[in-house]
């Protein structure tokens, strides 16, 4: 089984011109440091490259990075919804960023939490682990 991101390559790969082949593969040369031999060798060096640097991650820490000072008493109660903290816990947090708000989550579970901390006025960062 092929993955997306590897038929993704590939397809972009068919779409080049031959110049554009060409160019891609003197690139390559002089990143690597090596001659490719034939046109499948440079063809084919990219695509093994390329595979882990599109690798999207599946896990994500949210961090809340600020609140405005009018919106506080929103991002804190969002804050305990999210982490189940009490409020002097929330309220302590809230006021000591940047801090993280979930270590590890899917993307989708990122999102949504993103969602809420900005809509009561907060600023996050989701990063990819």
């Amino acid at each position: 089984m092929v993955s997306k991101t590897l038929e993704q390559i590939v397809e972009d790969l068919s779409a080049l011109s031959v110049l554009d082949m060409s160019k891609l593969k003197t690139m390559l040369e002089d990143k690597w440091g090596v001659k490719a031999a034939a046109a499948a060798v440079a063809v084919a060096a990219p695509a093994a490259a390329a595979a882990p640097a599109v690798a999207e991650s599946t896990e994500f820490q949210v961090t809340l990075e600020k609140s405005a000072d009018d919106k506080k008493i929103s991002v804190i109660k969002i804050v305990r919804e999210l982490t189940g903290l009490g409020l002097k816990e929330a309220k302590e947090l809230v006021e000591s960023t940047p801090k993280v708000l979930k270590a590890s989550c899917s993307k989708a579970e990122a999102d949504d939490i993103s969602k809420k901390v900005v809509a009561a006025g907060g600023q996050v960062t989701v990063k990819g682990l």
